[in-house]
């Protein structure tokens, strides 16, 4: 049971008319001007004759990638994305459709344990592709389908780069997104939701249907609400409390057992639609939700049971997103006038201390982050189209023209608006912040905020993502432990010197502002105003000790993050200020901050978050106010110098483009903060995989990824994609807290990584004998290598990670070649390896020795695992000789080496390999007849 079997149902055939088929181009060619009716309390821009669809991003994940491309596992295919959501971005510019795509930048508390489910959900579908992959060695099946490490920023980013309206939700995703297409007259939501159902949106279609065809068309489905009414025999009204009562996060199933039995219902796979026409049935006799009182009576029987106040808010948070619903309600405040009070007296102390040190900060223009003028934007422009010259899909439609022609016009960006022209942006409203709702979203509650407006895609103020906009911020306060997990948090001891710390409101209206722009890592925000941080799970084998966990290796990195963020250099300057003035006694010890991360352990499944420790950058940072909005050069220098020293990159040759180009900063700073790690990760012929992808022009060509094949994938190379991805995403989190001294086009991952394309080139460099032959015999791109892998390992003690080397032979319970931990080796045969690493392969087909023409010997076939593993690890365009009986080998086309077949066990040597006994086919009295005639 649950509120996702009434999105089950509506889906299922059982519904005639349910689910109709319907292509939306069609569908935007049959859209007229509608006129809307007038209420002041709106803010409607005229719709005009373009269709207006929101979109879940949450939803379709997929879908925006581009499908389910069959190397999805191997750390993403970037540029085929980016190709992919250029064709379908043409597609409805030319069919005369808007887009508006909506992620999920929340941290809702009270959806905590549906996080942790679908963390376990992801973790069980990883275990199972690392599992494939382990035996096949080939891509996992589209069913298994998990997203990519940094898929969201990297949508985030493409769709910001083909000019699409980009939004990230503040305090709840779902009534955020349906106000927002209420208020603002879209015509649709795509999504594949059951609250949505429940809230009646005004057409509701599938994101997970949606695809693109060849022929340019834009084909879905569209869920009929009006059917399922119809069948169902019940109002709009009453699919709000029949979605109460098949259980949410507000009022769980587990609440309405006693309900659920009184009904009849049942559990399984096939019960759902069953269940669904009980709930209906009951629902419909039951009285309007106007008078709530006798609907709980009606439900439990008494107005007093203790799952009363659940119910109402689980009935008010449906009705909050229906047509009727949407505009009546108002956020109420989470805090008593005495925790405000205590908040904002705190505020005023650190302001002061703030005023007296570094005065000059408040005479910033605190507009926009002061990296972003329009002499860098362009640029920035100008170095992007350079570096995507040769690329298929480098063709900056719907951005460069509108830059250049305002800048040819006179008409620069301003700092307020950095990207405003371009991407079709606007201003934050213009309403004081010194208001009660503006308070609570955001500056004094210390909860995520909402500021009232986000960019529109025709230049106006779009007042959207308005507060709580939907009755769960009761639930917050009131009712934590209903549906979410316990938040058993380590407690701060009596003695602690941990601080809260508090943030500036320009600092904090400049962030909610980017953050529902998408321009910034939600992280950041996150961390800013609730200090809570949640970790997902990520593509790697927990049980593979070849490296540590991920979020560990990143550990150091977030914890400079949060320094910078909060400040904590200029606070212990404060502090020791003032043991100096005697204001503290000499033994008072320096403030900390501590930031809670959810982070998934064998010992800690989600069951509390873990408190670290912020620490500081080993040199005097200005602080955030100063490298955000600071103009100056000196300001420019450490707001990189911030970043750099963050990823452990703070060396000369990393800024010098001779050695590390712009576009590639993010990847160089990425890979040296692995290779700078106590333990070593990756091994030599890894890091020269890296980089070779990297300079390899065919980059940036979707069509040859479509048309590059993979004989082998393995699960070291699909750990490896992760952690560089991973990588990634902490470096653009740490270049948005250090107020983007790299600019947004500099960091976009197709610029520098192809998943598929870093598997063949592992596998290239694995075998090859040098790196000349893994860059395709090309000089120029072998020096450009060699002099990034110098900048990347300047002043590094350079340990790397050593090959495993194969189990003795007949080691109980190992298959031959097979390393610990179920880890196929990839340099099995690499001649850039050891010399046990060079044997010649054993063919695993049986054989006979022949002596002049008289069969003297023979034996069956052998099916060692080396010798399978061997045959797999193939550069793209090797092929087997057909197999026989007789010998073979394979064609070795792509690289010196190799060779063809190779010696059956029945020659005799001093090196010959040892393996399971073999067995004559044939019998010994008929061999001795034949050699005796």
């Amino acid at each position: 049971m649950g509120v996702d079997d009434l999105q089950t149902f509506l889906e299922s055939p059982s519904l005639e008319g349910g689910a109709v088929s319907v292509d939306l181009l069609k569908i935007a060619r049959n859209v007229t001007q509608r006129q809307q009716p007038h209420n002041t309390n709106r803010k409607i821009r005229p719709i005009g004759n373009k269709l207006k669809l929101i979109i879940d991003a949450e939803n379709c994940l997929d879908r925006l990638y581009g499908g389910y491309f069959s190397d999805w596992a191997c750390g993403g295919q970037w540029n085929r994305m980016v190709q992919f959501l250029s064709l379908l971005t043409r597609a409805i510019e030319r069919g005369n459709i808007e887009l508006a795509v909506v992620f999920n930048g929340t941290i809702e508390q009270c959806r905590m344990n549906e996080w942790v489910a679908e963390q376990a959900n992801n973790r069980q579908r990883v275990g199972m592709v690392l599992k494939h992959i382990n035996t096949k060695a080939t891509p996992p099946p589209k069913i298994w389908w998990t997203p990519p490490t940094c898929l969201r920023s990297a949508l985030r980013m493409a769709l910001r780069h083909l000019g699409v309206t980009v939004m990230c939700t503040m305090d709840d995703h779902h009534q955020e997104v349906i106000a927002y297409c209420r208020e603002y007259g879209f015509h649709g939501l795509l999504a594949d939701d059951a609250e949505y159902a429940a809230f009646d949106p005004p057409r509701y279609f599938s994101a997970e249907n949606l695809k693109l065809t060849y022929k340019g068309s834009v084909e879905t489905k569209e869920y009929m609400i009006s059917e399922l009414t119809k069948t169902l025999k019940i109002t709009q009204e009453q699919v709000c409390i029949m979605a109460a009562l098949l259980g949410n996060f507000l009022l769980p199933e587990s609440d309405l057992q006693d309900l659920y039995k009184k009904l009849g219902l049942t559990k399984g796979e096939n019960s759902s639609e069953s269940n669904i026409k009980k709930v209906a049935e009951y629902v419909s006799t039951m009285p309007s939700p106007s008078n709530m009182d006798a609907l709980v009576v009606a439900v439990f029987g008494t107005a007093e049971d203790k799952r009363a106040s659940k119910f109402r808010q689980s009935v008010q948070y449906y009705l909050n997103g229906t047509a009727s619903g949407f505009l009546k309600y108002c956020t109420p405040p989470t805090k008593s006038k005495k925790e405000k009070n205590k908040a904002q007296q705190q505020a005023v102390a650190n302001e002061k201390d703030n005023a007296n040190v570094k005065s000059d900060d408040h005479d910033l223009d605190t507009s926009g982050f002061a990296s972003e003028t329009t002499e860098q934007e362009q640029e920035t422009l100008q170095n992007y189209k350079q570096v995507t010259a040769h690329s298929v899909v480098g063709s900056f439609d719907g951005l460069d023209v509108n830059l250049l022609k305002n800048i040819n016009s006179g008409k620069f960006i301003s700092i307020n608006e950095p990207y405003s022209a371009v991407y079709k942006l606007s201003f934050i409203d213009d309403s004081p912040l010194s208001s009660d709702s503006s308070r609570f979203n955001g500056i004094s509650n210390g909860s995520v905020g909402s500021v009232k407006s986000i960019p529109g895609s025709s230049g106006q103020r779009v007042n959207v993502l308005v507060g709580n906009s939907g009755g769960n911020s009761s639930s917050n306060s009131n009712n934590t432990n209903s549906g979410s997990a316990p938040h058993k948090a380590h407690k701060q001891s009596a003695n602690s010197n941990a601080v809260t710390p508090t943030v500036s409101p320009d600092v904090l209206r400049t962030a909610s502002l980017r953050h529902q722009k998408g321009l910034m890592a939600p992280t950041i925000l996150h961390v800013l105003s609730t200090q809570e941080v949640r970790l997902p799970c990520l593509m790697e084998d927990e049980g593979n000790r070849e490296f540590p966990p991920i979020h560990d290796i990143y550990a150091p990195l977030r914890k400079r993050v949060y320094a910078v963020l909060f400040n904590l250099h200029h606070l212990r300057y404060v502090h020791a200020k003032k043991k100096e003035a005697g204001e503290l006694p000499e033994n008072a010890s320096q403030p900390d901050i501590l930031v809670k991360e959810w982070i998934y352990s064998r010992s800690n499944p989600y069951q509390y978050a873990e408190e670290v420790k912020a620490e500081p950058l080993p040199w005097a940072v200005p602080t955030l106010q100063r490298l955000w909005f600071g103009p100056s050069v000196d300001d420019k220098r450490r707001r990189m110098r911030a970043l750099l020293s963050c990823l452990n990159s703070d060396t000369p040759l990393i800024l010098n483009t001779a050695y590390v180009p712009q576009h590639m900063l993010i990847m160089a700073c990425v890979l040296r903060y692995i290779m700078s790690q106590d333990r070593p990760i990756m091994r030599r012929h890894e890091l020269d995989a890296f980089l070779c992808h990297a300079f390899n022009p065919n980059l940036m060509n979707p069509q040859y990824l479509q048309e590059l094949t993979l004989n082998v994938v393995t699960s070291r190379g699909v750990q490896l994609a992760a952690l560089f991805m991973e990588g990634v995403e902490m470096a653009l989190l740490a270049n948005d807290a250090c107020g983007a001294p790299l600019p947004w086009l500099m960091c976009c991952p197709w610029l520098y990584f192809d998943g598929k394309l870093f598997h063949y080139t592992l596998t290239r460099s694995a075998h090859a004998k040098n790196i000349l032959e893994v860059c395709e015999n090309y000089i120029e791109r072998v020096v450009k290598v060699e002099r990034m892998r110098k900048a990347i390992l300047e002043g590094l003690d350079v340990k790397f990670a050593k090959v495993p080397l194969p189990p003795f032979a007949g080691a109980p319970m190992l298959r031959q070649g097979l390393p610990p931990h179920c880890l196929p080796p990839m340099t099995m045969t690499s001649s850039r390896g050891g010399s046990v690493l060079r044997q010649r392969p054993i063919p695993s087909r049986g054989g006979q020795l022949e002596v002049a023409g008289v069969v003297v010997g023979s034996w069956g076939a052998n099916y060692s695992f080396q010798s399978s593993m061997t045959r797999q690890i193939l550069p793209a365009g090797a092929s087997f000789a057909p197999q026989g009986r007789g010998r073979g080998g394979y064609h070795h086309n792509s690289y010196g080496g190799g060779g063809g077949g190779g010696r059956g066990r029945g020659g005799g040597g001093q090196n010959r390999n040892k393996g399971p006994p073999t067995y004559p086919v044939h019998n010994a009295r008929r061999n001795q007849r034949r050699a005796s005639e």
